[in-house]
């Protein structure tokens, strides 16, 4: 007698696809869909168990629902001129309305009342070009994200050297009305003591002024290194 026609929806229907590289763990993901008001029970089965892991390999998909099963490929040696042989089987059967005992259902399950449906697999290798862009893209997503950084940063340093610039033409402005009043009040038989405070002054002054203008200097580096980044 004829088996049943298989009742689960498979996506995709008829092959498995794993692409490379394979040095790693390649998952696939196989969609089964039950459209029918009847719970079934299901099973996975490859030519290749020790090839694939597969989450879940068993279970039941209750009536019009869904589930997607991981098949993960171990590491192997690629070999480009060796076509793969492996095969993946879903099995199926109609869950009994009574069912207390999944194990048991395929244990006494008739050949005509189980469904299956076989797909094949194929491995597939990333072009060159593929391989070039995504290489590409990684080291270009990490540098936008590392810009983005470095900019926040010279911001804040901008920002610092911006109140340092401030406080230091404060300080400066400070010392000279100081020096000013200072003068006034010195009596002229004081010239020489006089004179040697005003030189004292005139030393802190030049030594602001040049602290200033290398900070501002600074400044103008650091705000070309910006408009770079930005562009």
């Amino acid at each position: 007698m004829a088996r049943q026609e298989q009742v689960l929806v498979l996506e995709p229907q008829q092959e498995l696809k794993f692409r490379g590289p394979f040095t790693d763990v390649v998952t696939a993901t196989l969609k089964l869909t039950n459209p029918t008001d009847r719970n079934v029970c299901f099973k996975v089965k490859t030519t290749a168990p020790r090839r694939y892991c597969v989450r879940p390999n068993s279970g039941i998909i209750d009536a019009g629902t869904s589930i997607n099963v991981s098949v993960m490929l171990q590491p192997f040696e690629y070999d480009p001129n060796e076509k793969s042989k492996h095969k993946f089987m879903v099995q199926s059967i109609l869950a009994p309305r009574d069912m207390t005992d999944m194990e048991g259902v395929w244990k006494e399950a008739k050949p005509e009342d189980l469904m299956d449906s076989k797909l094949r697999c194929a491995f597939e290798m990333p072009l060159e070009n593929d391989k070039t862009n995504e290489h590409s893209a990684l080291p270009k997503s990490s540098s936008a994200s590392l810009d983005d950084g470095e900019v926040k940063k010279i911001m804040e340093e901008c920002r610092q050297l911006q109140m340092e610039v401030q406080r230091l033409r404060e300080e400066n402005k400070q010392i000279r009305e100081d020096d000013g009043v200072r003068k006034r009040k010195i009596p002229p038989m004081a010239g020489s003591h006089s004179n040697t405070m005003a030189s004292t002054a005139m030393t802190k002054d030049e030594g602001l002024s040049t602290r200033v203008l290398a900070l501002c200097l600074l400044f103008f580096v650091i705000g070309a290194i910006i408009g770079k980044l930005v562009l």
